[in-house]
């Protein structure tokens, strides 16, 4: 008995180690948001539901080619993808943001960036809540309601059916969710049962604006770091298309384009560097990259081995995100 006691909680670990996915404790208790969100509903909807689709999620991964795959990797190609992982994995993102975009306290307050977009947008905070409350009750079925920033920093509202998000490579509106509200059954009907419009009224009671506003300042577009240096986009667009074939053995765009990668090289180590990223270390690295890019001609020319050629790409490569890094620090 006692080895069979150790043979299953061996198992249990191994498992648990394994899964790649993993739910994260509820940042309050059960009861924390109530009389608007019971506790029951609460516990059942963290420990029952969402629980679930971690576990199905890890289950129809395991095995598998995408297994490794983060969610944002799955949801842009989850049209190709089983059903299973679509739903599951859809669930399991959503119920993550849920529950980080409610709290029980109060007055918390969004940024100035936000409610200037709010307000640029619907109006006013009430034609949000007007807009997003609508897409939560004309949702047939089972579904959400999303606040999402698209591409274009733009502030849309959307709903999709199920579990699917607006992170998804099917969805008809695509973007990165801020502000999510489920609108299954399962999230309300204990307290609230058929009336889903009261359900969505209440839960504005308990929204975590400064969680909204973090995630609207991380989803929107950053301004380009290198505008001003188009040389290094030049460089890192032929950087680009020889190196990644390299790490999966393919050297022959290398073996095509080393004079062409050598002569972008010289032209970013001849142009003019941006005043806020002529720094010495960066001086230093540019002209290494245009030394060393040089070099990898030449032993492309002399016919050297893949080995040479792979390590000396490699070396571009380090020295390119050495440059890359410290004009990005610089900016901080």
């Amino acid at each position: 008995m006692k080895n069979i006691k150790l043979l299953v909680a061996t198992l249990l670990v191994t498992v648990t180690a394994s899964a790649q996915f993993t739910q994260k404790a509820l940042p309050y208790a059960y009861n924390a948001l109530e009389p608007f969100v019971d506790a029951q509903t609460m516990e059942i909807h963290y420990s029952k539901h969402h629980a679930a689709y971690v576990k199905n999620l890890n289950t129809a991964l395991a095995g598998t080619a995408d297994e490794k795959l983060s969610l944002n990797e799955i949801f842009a190609k989850i049209s190709t993808m089983p059903a299973a992982v679509r739903n599951n994995g859809g669930g399991h993102y959503n119920h993550e943001l849920f529950w980080s975009v409610l709290t029980p306290e109060k007055n918390t307050k969004m940024s100035t960036e936000l409610e200037k977009a709010i307000n640029e947008t619907f109006g006013s905070l009430d034609g949000l809540k007007e807009k997003l409350n609508a897409a939560g009750a004309s949702r047939f079925g089972s579904g959400w309601a999303w606040l999402v920033v698209t591409k274009e920093g733009k502030l849309v509202v959307t709903s999709t059916p199920n579990q699917d998000n607006p992170l998804m490579d099917i969805a008809e509106v695509k973007g990165t969710p801020i502000f999510g509200i489920d609108v299954w059954e399962h999230a309300y009907y204990l307290k609230y049962q058929n009336k889903r419009g009261d359900y969505l009224s209440a839960l504005w009671n308990v929204v975590n604006w400064t969680e909204v506003s973090k995630r609207y300042k991380a989803a929107m577009p950053k301004p380009d770091t290198f505008a001003a240096w188009p040389e290094i986009k030049t460089f890192h667009k032929v950087m680009s298309q020889t190196f990644h074939p390299s790490e999966e053995g393919n050297l022959q765009p290398i073996k095509e384009r080393s004079a062409e990668m050598a002569e972008k090289a010289n032209a970013l180590k001849m142009a003019k560097i941006p005043a806020q990223f002529n720094k010495k270390e960066i001086v230093a690295s540019v002209n290494k990259l245009a030394k060393d890019s040089k070099a990898l001609d030449k032993l492309v020319k002399a016919k050297a081995s893949d080995e040479k050629i792979t390590k000396a790409l490699n070396g571009l490569h380090d020295t390119f995100h050495t440059i890359v890094g410290l004009c990005t620090h610089d900016e901080e």
